[in-house]
């Protein structure tokens, strides 16, 4: 679907907003807050949306926003998300404006999310008269690992503004140049489960392991079994992921322990290929400790995020609207999935909708060299805020054009 020509001031309407957009940001980079409560992150994105007329409720379980602007028209409602959280890491940039709390900080571009929304908000506060329906913001906590999206769902989310009929959000990186806008159709983000082998031998003597039954020896063996697995078993053009993170054993160096264990995650970007890889864990690790006589505990985390995928349409959709917006040479149909997870998939598994990646690599660095999310050290170029602002806002417009 075209973008309409009158979207021609969008990105100079969202550039006009920068300056609040930027310190909102730096507002925020600076007081990170993790999981599900996120009280000052809550209280300052509340002021922000203050005076614009919205319909704002806050959830019981956790400290996510819901906030709906009803245009002057009828029609149905669009959802736009962004992801509040930050992550369990000290900050080590040297940016003026870096993490005041230590050992949490927003390495992964949230604090960018929530205040490119807020800048919609604001924007498409002043074309009331272009919206037929409603548009649904989400300020969401607990993405990192606490399935916040899955939280407000279940608490009625998509019921508070009549039927929900596309939802849309957007998420930064270093790895594009900035303001560049990628994604591709179907699957654009993998699966994440978290497993953990516990293998069983007997202690003793680290001079005398024929007298005790050493677990150490089999735990490596089926780390290295896992990864094998992995390229023969599972399909390449339907990848899956398996990463140890951890392997725990022993007190010192002259006991050989009864115990050993593996802890990591699985990662995929389709069912079948999932539901493999779960399977194969399991069978690697006890055929293994079973050939050397110890047993293996297997068990696996609640089931975690599904695969995020993007509806077709709504795909081909995002990357028309950017390049009527942007112009050629900033949209990047994406061929391959990133293998990070996301809980916006339970939002898509709900409504037809899509994520876009906008590049925000700073001024100077080279995108295949730039720490990357989730580094202590990385950093973000605030410039591609007000693309987000745009992108965001003329993705509600062309929903609800009427």
């Amino acid at each position: 679907m075209a973008a309409p020509t009158s979207f021609d001031s969008l990105l100079p309407e969202a550039e006009d907003l920068q300056f609040e957009t930027i310190r909102l940001r730096r507002d925020l980079h600076q007081i990170p807050e993790l999981g599900l409560d996120n009280p000052r992150t809550q209280e300052r994105l509340l002021g922000s949306l203050d005076g614009l007329g919205l319909d704002i409720r806050t959830n019981d379980a956790c400290s996510g926003i819901m906030a709906v602007l009803e245009g002057e028209h009828h029609g149905p409602t669009i959802l736009l998300r962004a992801d509040m959280d930050a992550l369990p890491l000290h900050e080590d940039t040297d940016i003026a404006y870096k993490s005041r709390t230590e050992g949490q900080m927003h390495a992964c571009g949230h604090d960018l999310h929530v205040s490119m929304l807020t800048g919609a908000a604001r924007l498409l506060n002043d074309r009331r008269k272009d919206i037929h329906g409603r548009v649904l913001f989400m300020f969401q906590p607990g993405e990192e690992g606490f399935a916040g999206a899955k939280a407000m769902l279940e608490e009625g989310m998509l019921e508070i503004a009549g039927p929900v009929t596309k939802a849309f959000a957007i998420h930064v990186m270093t790895v594009a140049p900035s303001g560049v806008v990628a994604l591709k159709a179907g699957a654009v983000m993998a699966s994440s489960d978290e497993f953990r082998v516990i293998v069983h031998g007997r202690g003793g003597h680290a001079s005398a392991p024929h007298h005790a039954l050493d677990p150490i020896p089999v735990a490596c063996e089926i780390v290295l079994a896992m990864q094998t697995m992995v390229t023969r078993r599972i399909d390449a053009f339907d990848p899956g992921v398996i990463t140890v993170g951890q392997i725990r054993a022993g007190t010192t160096n002259n006991v050989i322990p009864p115990n050993a264990e593996i802890v990591g995650t699985i990662r995929a970007v389709s069912e079948r290929t999932r539901a493999k890889l779960l399977d194969g864990i399991q069978r690697v690790a006890d055929g293994i400790a079973s050939a050397h006589e110890a047993t293996a505990e297997v068990t696996f985390g609640d089931h975690g995020y599904p695969v995020t995928i993007n509806n077709d349409d709504v795909a081909n959709e995002v990357l028309q609207v950017a390049e009527n917006l942007f112009g050629p040479g900033r949209t990047i149909r994406t061929k391959q999935p990133v293998m990070g997870a996301e809980d916006f998939s339970y939002v898509l598994q709900r409504v037809p909708g899509a994520m876009a990646f906008l590049g925000a690599t700073p001024p100077g660095v080279d995108p295949f060299t730039a720490a990357p999310n989730h580094s202590n050290l990385v950093n973000f170029d605030e410039a591609a805020m007000s693309t987000g602002v745009a992108l965001y806002s003329a993705m509600a417009l062309n929903h609800l054009a009427g």
